[in-house]
């Protein structure tokens, strides 16, 4: 079984997808850790020092990287992976895609404790981060409609992905 969790900054995707992994006794990777990890420097200075392209870069060869050498796994995405690269497309064909959805103000509330570590919004005014989740989700719709499962809310536990992704 692989599993690519997707879905905006602030949907839940690390933190679910250490719960899952565990859960179902699956290797757990976060794609922004290994990019980290492997060009030692925080995302915000790779965007700063050599550009999102190149971070998009990184981000899908270590996506296609995993998937050649791991035969099952579960995958926190960054917010962006399933919009470059072909990587959407991707991630269907070698996987279940599943989209954490929640909803606007609950990612609001949980990007306003974080900011910094984040490139996109670091210096974004908490007034002005709605809009910009708002712009930057309908941007992505498209990518992380193809989905396969969709968990759209704001309260969700383990009994949710067991039922949702029971036929994966």
């Amino acid at each position: 079984m692989r599993i690519f969790l997707i879905g905006f900054m602030g949907a839940g995707k690390s933190y679910w997808g250490k719960q899952l992994a565990e859960h179902w006794n699956l290797p757990y990777f976060d794609l922004d850790e290994i990019i980290v990890a492997e060009e030692e420097m925080a995302i915000s200075d790779i965007f700063n020092t050599k550009g999102e392209d190149y971070f998009r870069e990184r981000e899908s060869a270590i996506l296609r990287g995993l998937a050649l050498r791991e035969p099952s796994f579960l995958v926190s995405c960054g917010g962006g992976t399933p919009c470059f690269q072909d990587n959407m497309d991707f991630m269907n064909e070698n996987g279940t895609t599943v989209w954490l959805n929640p909803s606007i103000p609950t990612m609001v509330e949980r990007l306003q404790r974080k900011k910094y570590k984040r490139p996109l919004i670091q210096d974004l005014a908490d007034e002005d981060l709605t809009a910009f989740i708002e712009k930057k989700l309908a941007e992505r719709l498209p990518f992380y409609q193809q989905s396969r499962h969709i968990i759209a809310s704001d309260h969700i536990s383990l009994d949710t992905f067991e039922k949702e992704l029971k036929h994966a």
